[in-house]
Formats: structure tokens, sequence, C-alpha cells
């Protein structure tokens, strides 16, 4: 049975909103390793399984963290010719980078507890004054 255009479509939409959410933060993780490029990290987003990472998703990504100065850009000449922009990232970003890897942590393993019933009952925090 076929999916109709309604629900691809709607499929496509929920998909983007959770990449969204934790694009930029799997960015930052491939530039943490080293200097790199925008081909060069879609090609780390496609080998780790994300599916169509182009350039209109990455490149406003990397414009975001480079405006935050979480990364920072440089142009330089690439061995094979064409001035490419090099980024890296700067301590502000390894601080934004440990705290998405806490919160995503904490937020995806509630939601597999929510999801597939991987726990019986999740931890409650409590606040201040509780």
């Amino acid at each position: 049975m076929q999916s109709s255009k309604f629900e691809r479509k709607n499929t496509t939409m929920d998909n983007s909103q959770l990449l969204k959410g934790i694009l930029e933060g799997c960015v930052l993780a491939i530039i943490a390793e080293g200097e790199t490029y925008g081909y060069e990290i879609i090609g780390e987003l496609e080998k780790a399984g994300f599916e169509d990472i182009g350039e209109g998703t990455l490149y406003p990504v990397l414009t975001r963290l480079d405006k935050n100065r979480l990364i920072r850009c440089r142009r330089a000449k690439s061995p094979l010719g064409p001035v490419r922009k090099y980024y890296s990232i700067t301590a502000e970003g390894t601080k934004a980078l440990d705290d998405f890897k806490e919160r995503y942590t904490r937020i995806s393993a509630s939601a597999m507890s929510v999801l597939f019933d991987t726990k019986k009952s999740l931890p409650v925090k409590k606040g201040k004054g509780e």
C-alpha cells in the first residue's frame, strides 16, 4: 500500500523538525575532532547515517554557529585549488558541545523510556524548595 502525499510530506516535516534539534550539536562534534570544511562535514554526517544533508541545510547551521562564536571560520586555498572555508571549534563551542551532549543524553533517555518502555518509571527531579 502506498502512502499518501500528505503522509509523505508530514513524515518529511517531522524528520526535518527532529533533525533541526540535533544537527547543530552533531556539527559541533564533527568540528571538535579537528579543523574541517563543509563538504567534509556533510560526508561525516552521511557516514553517521544522516540522509539528505546538503549545503542548503549545513551552511545555515555553520553560519549560526559562527555568529554565536561557537566555531571559527577561516578562508584558505584548498589543495585542489579553490578557496574553502575551514571551521574549527572555539572554547565557547567546546562548552556548548558538552552542554548539548548532557541535555541530549537526558532528553533521549527520557524519550526512549516513554517510546519503548525501557524503564518502568522515570526519575523525578525535584526543584528548589521541594
